[in-house]
């Protein structure tokens, strides 16, 4: 034994306690086994294990040990000595630096004499630091499993064809440039992963690897393949995804047992027909078919053809059959070949704003353009039109895909798109190619995986996290079935914030759909990576929590008692029949199910609410601020010692990155010396973080003692009409409408509340009426002009469930349309002296209050009630008038 395990052994200590007595180094032996790397000084117990019983040391044929240990170094000294070993693990990563990352192993090398270890057929060196491998491993005659992934590799040695007997090789994530040419003597290796490395080229020789049913070069900077990859007839999985590809060998369609050919992510142009008929083949993320970056048609393709440029105010133009190319004010082209229309046909075209009502986004989506509509629909051309439309491309797009979509009058569809910069304005246009006409935009959207499922299994993995994988075994469908896979990224920081939790963590959420209602037949295995920062060795169990959501994200059910999770050093694997959201937690809550579901609502908010505020101490400052729709109580209860206004808006559908603008109508204007105000108006940008908000100043453009000043301020979709304010509010009547929502201003100042005015007021003037009784409480004139100031928009909805005809409501818009307050008033007033003697109207006016929303105005109308009633409870026991009460104790209690 060595100098320095002498000195770490101390004098005396007996053997007593290294008898198993629990939490000393006897305690880890378990038969054959010693697994070590579970604890901080594992390399300290097997020292002292070895000390105390240094025979049954000798027989461990399974040892694992952690390389982030300080006493590593002594430990291997140790190793050549073990000659029943068979399964060596000497990795690292079992530690994070303070950004959560994998710290690597120390090991650098290995002692010369490990290669007499006759019996080791595993040995996994992963998450270490060897930048050459050790000359000692290629003389492991019996070594069959070699994993060397996460190291710093950047050759592998000549004679590395002499291991063999090995069947499973891995060095993914080193830094390999090349492979030695005695690669193709590894006849019987059948799985091999050099995967994430620096590969520019492969050898001739791989092609010898005739026993390899599994190849993943995914990750390198392979420009080709040699052809002689078609001589591996077992090859079942060609993984060469996200490469430099830019053509690949026609040969590789006569593999026999090819189930998957993954060549997303390259460079290709062109594939060979044989290849892209193989119905395993994946191709997404190449630029198929571009000649050019350039997003037209170059002139010598379109030489010849009619060129048209569409000024501002055309809607229309006219294809012939010796096709066109057709530029638009907006920036949108069209490029109709020649022959795709048999006779001339008038194509008409508009513009929209996107309408939430029947643009329905799904999930993640992000709106990058404005709807195109082309009419006539359903006309099929003969040939594919090809159309760009320029779009938004905002820097956070990454991780996700952008396609233009259709509507076919019933239903979206996705069209297959390709992204491309205008070399002159280095704008983005969104490009595609039609057979017919129909409604289209540009969406962001999560990025999508997808394959073909056969009955005999195949394999899904994401593109966006290679690390997340679904197996499908065979025997899963009897009938073929397309599936789908996307991932959205959660970052730690933002599940720590949205859940106010420091120790909350969560892993990407996945969602898996397919196009078959039937549940698999066979259980489908999911691989996971565990949330940052954790590992199969610090992982506490009890606080692992998997979450299954519905299709829509509405519920989130836990489900981790359900299913049997399977952890290795970085995943958790689970099996499931069917298809839906999946979501893993890491928590302390012992409920997580209502936590992820306000999160994953954070992540997914469309509605907004518009709120306008003005200062208590000088009205004429105007807070304008688009929040959130759960977080309207908060701000007004945060801001109402300043701040005093109109009600908020009603709620609001928006689309992330989509414009709106605020427009002031009817008497107001804005400070013309701000910088950011031009023409009166202000504009403003939604994001999904929705932190935008700005202080108006509102100044009147006429003489404040000879007349009152109000306005409202409208919220516009796009681009602001150019006519508002004077046929605002008989355009946000048409079902094409940019008005979002409308907020009265007031200014307290210059213009007395309604609760304010028992008189006459604005041209109105009411005899005193009170509705109700003294039994049930009354509601004076002043309650109800109180109640008046607080309507807003929602007046016409009340005054139908009041009862009043549509038509009546009509009317008192039509009569009073140049100001709402009138309408308000001409709609209360007018029910409440058709009602006044009946003494169940207050009970209809809560109802209706309810009914349309107003549940806040309805509780103040209750509250006004019961004082009353309180008061005429007081009253009539004052005066003893109670039932029961004497006439003698009348008189006493009468003052």
């Amino acid at each position: 034994m060595d100098r320095e395990l002498a000195e770490l052994l101390e004098p005396g200590e007996g053997r007593e306690e290294l008898s198993g007595a629990p939490g000393l180094p006897g305690s880890c032996l378990a038969g054959n086994r010693l697994s070590l790397d579970v604890y901080p000084d594992g390399c300290c117990r097997l020292l002292r294990l070895f000390a105390g019983r240094p025979g049954e040391v000798m027989r461990v044929e399974f040892l694992r040990l952690s390389t982030n240990d300080p006493f590593l170094g002594t430990t291997l000294s140790i190793l050549p000595h073990l000659g029943n070993i068979r399964s060596l693990v000497l990795k690292g990563g079992h530690a994070r630096d303070e950004f959560g990352s994998c710290l690597c192993g120390s090991l650098t090398s290995l002692p010369p004499a490990m290669g007499n270890l006759s019996c080791l057929t595993h040995l996994d060196l992963s998450f270490n630091s060897l930048s050459t491998l050790p000359s000692c491993i290629l003389h492991l005659p019996s070594l069959r499993v070699l994993l060397l992934s996460h190291n710093r590799l950047v050759a592998l040695p000549e004679d590395f064809g002499s291991l063999s007997k090995l069947t499973f090789f891995s060095a993914m994530k080193n830094q390999l440039r090349d492979l030695p040419r005695s690669i193709g003597e590894l006849a019987v290796l059948q799985d091999l992963d050099l995967s994430e490395n620096s590969l520019e080229f492969l050898p001739e020789e791989v092609g010898n690897l005739h026993n390899c049913t599994e190849l993943d070069l995914s990750g390198n900077c392979l420009s080709s393949i040699p052809d002689s990859l078609a001589n591996l007839k077992s090859l079942r999985r060609l993984h060469l995804h996200s490469n430099l590809l830019g053509t690949v060998p026609a040969s590789l369609a006569s593999l026999p047992s090819l189930s998957r050919l993954d060549l997303q992510n390259n460079c290709l142009r062109a594939v060979p027909p044989e290849i892209q008929t193989l119905p395993c083949v994946h191709l997404r993320g190449n630029p198929l078919g571009e000649a050019e970056p350039s997003s037209q048609p170059d002139e010598s393709s379109a030489r010849g053809l009619r060129r048209l440029f569409l000024p501002s105010g055309e809607n229309s133009f006219t294809v012939t059959s010796e096709g066109c190319k057709v530029v638009l004010a907006c920036g949108i082209h069209f490029y109709f070949p020649p022959g795709s229309a048999s006779d001339p046909l008038q194509i008409h075209f508009q513009t929209l704003a996107p309408d939430p009502r029947w643009v329905k986004l799904r999930h993640h989506d992000v709106l990058l353009s404005r709807v195109l509509e082309l009419q006539p629909h359903g006309v099929r051309f003969h040939q594919e039109v090809q159309i760009w439309m320029p779009c938004a491309f905002p820097q956070t797009l990454h991780q996700r895909e952008v396609v233009v979509r259709t509507f076919s009058g019933q239903s979206w569809s996705d069209l297959t798109t390709r992204v491309e910069q205008q070399r002159k304005s280095k704008k983005h246009v969104a490009h595609c190619s039609v057979l017919h006409f129909s409604w289209f935009l540009v969406v962001s959207r999560l990025v999508q995986n997808e394959c073909k499922v056969p009955s005999e299994g195949t394999l899904l993995f994401s593109s966006v996290d290679p690390n997340i994988k679904v197996t499908f075994p065979p025997g899963v469908t009897e009938e073929p079935r397309s599936v789908r896979l996307q991932v959205l990224p959660v970052s730690a920081e933002e599940i720590q914030e949205l859940t106010a939790d420091a120790g909350c963590r969560a892993s990407s959420l996945l969602c898996l759909s397919q196009d078959s209602l039937m549940d698999f037949l066979q259980p489908v295995r999911i691989q996971l990576p565990l949330p940052p920062g954790l590992t199969g060795l610090n992982l506490d169990w009890s606080r692992l929590h998997l979450l299954h959501g519905d299709l829509e994200g509405q519920t989130w059910d836990d489900i981790t008692s359900q299913v049997v999770l399977e952890f290795t050093h970085l995943y958790a694997v689970f099996e499931v029949t069917h298809f839906s959201w999946y979501w893993l937690w890491y928590s302390t809550k012992s409920y997580i199910g209502g936590i992820a579901r306000k999160v994953y609502e954070r992540l997914r908010l469309h509605q907004v609410n518009f709120i306008a505020l003005q200062r208590r101490k000088d009205p004429e400052q105007v807070l304008l601020q688009c929040i959130p729709k759960h977080k309207v109580d908060p701000v007004l209860k945060k801001l109402q010692d300043r701040y005093r206004g109109p009600e908020p808006s009603d709620v609001v559908e928006m689309f992330e990155g989509e414009q709106f603008f605020a427009a002031f109508e009817r008497g107001i204007s804005i400070d013309m010396e701000r910088p950011d105000c031009v023409d009166g108006r202000l504009s403003f940008i939604f994001y999904s973080h929705l932190k935008n908000m700005k202080e108006i100043y509102v100044t009147s453009p006429v003489d404040r003692k000879g007349q009152a000043v109000k306005g409202q301020v409208s919220f516009y979709r796009g681009r602001v009409p150019e006519n508002i304010p004077e046929d605002a509010s008989r355009r946000r009547k048409g079902p094409d409408s940019l008005w979002l929502a409308t907020l009265p201003i007031k200014l307290p100042r210059l213009k007395p509340h309604l609760s304010d005015s028992p008189g006459p007021l604005n041209g109105f003037s009411f005899p005193p009426l009170s509705l109700g009784s003294a039994e049930s409480g009354y509601l004076t004139q002043g309650n109800l002009l109180s109640i008046a100031r607080r309507l807003g928009p929602d007046w016409q909805s009340i005054g139908l469930n009041l009862g009043l005809s549509y038509q009546q409501i009509e009317r008192i818009g039509y009569n009073n349309r140049e100001d709402l307050d009138k309408q308000i008033l001409d709609m209360l007033f007018s029910w409440a002296q058709q009602n006044s003697g009946d003494p169940g109207c207050v009970g209809r006016l809560i109802t209706a209050l309810r009914d349309s929303g107003r549940q806040d105005i309805a509780e103040e109308v209750e509250t006004i009630l019961e004082l009353g009633r309180q008061k005429y409870r007081d009253s009539i026991h004052r005066l003893g008038l109670e039932p029961g009460t004497s006439t003698q104790d009348s008189a006493a209690a009468a003052p």
